[in-house]
């Protein structure tokens, strides 16, 4: 499981919780007037635009190599969130309600499927 913590750090890292983690970048790296962008806002912009308010995270089958979370949308559509962390192209299968479905990644992919 992963939480993204910070929404803002300056270059050093700061502020963080004591016992927490020291280096880790928070979705905006704040320095004086220059704001940069890092991984963990583009991991959370794509997940708010599928994931919207008032989402409950719901079961998923853990996949060996395909880390994944679930969540069930307000208006009843099923988001699932995929990462392949094979260097590899990965085939694997949805399945919901009787039906199944085949999805394909690329190597270091993220895939989000709604339905």
């Amino acid at each position: 499981n992963v939480l993204e913590w910070n929404l803002a750090a300056d270059p050093n890292y700061r502020p963080y919780t004591n016992g927490g983690c020291s280096t880790c970048l928070g979705a905006l790296t704040i320095n004086g007037n220059t704001v940069s962008r890092n991984v963990a806002y583009y991991i959370i912009a794509h997940a708010a635009k599928f994931v919207r308010p008032g989402s409950i995270r719901i079961a998923s089958n853990l996949v060996a190599d395909l880390p994944n979370v679930a969540f069930k949308t307000p208006d009843g559509k099923r988001v699932l969130i995929v990462l392949n962390k094979k260097t590899t192209e990965q085939n694997f299968n949805i399945k919901f309600k009787g039906e199944t479905a085949t999805a394909t990644l690329n190597a270091g992919a993220v895939g989000t499927f709604v339905f």
